[in-house]
């Protein structure tokens, strides 16, 4: 399959899960109350200035298709494993971000639970920094 047929069977796959299973969304929700989320454009001038670590918590294929200039990539699956070697200092700011914000709020509440304590998650992900205007690049 190509990339691009991976990226549709997954975007059908997540708004299937978000519209069937709000089980999902229950557990996303929870995560919000918890984490602090950061706009595109904030995102994208902390990022420019060197201030933040953005990651990327979608999966490689997703990374592969397109992605933010700069980000890190740390896919949600393996993100606890490897934050600690990427970005040792917990005290760092770290912008999650994932295709439409639900992934990254789960994974911004999983690095607050390892003792990182400036944590962001990026509202709507990456549809809203395309929706904003903003670069990316494959």
């Amino acid at each position: 399959m190509t990339a691009e047929i991976c990226g549709n069977l997954r975007n059908l796959r997540i708004h299937s899960e978000m519209t069937e299973h709000s089980g999902f969304q229950k557990l996303v929700a929870e995560a919000k109350k918890h984490i602090t989320e950061i706009s595109p454009e904030d995102a994208a001038a902390k990022l420019e200035s060197g201030e933040a670590t953005v990651v990327d918590v979608r999966d490689k294929d997703e990374w592969d298709e397109r992605h933010i200039p700069g980000a890190t990539h740390m896919s949600r699956s393996t993100i606890e494993l490897d934050i600690e070697e990427k970005v040792p200092d917990t005290s760092a700011l770290v912008i999650c971000h994932c295709g439409g914000g639900g992934r990254s709020a789960l994974a911004a509440e999983s690095l607050q639970k390892m003792g990182y304590k400036n944590v962001r998650s990026m509202a709507g992900g990456l549809k809203a920094w395309k929706a904003a205007g903003l670069p990316t690049a494959r």
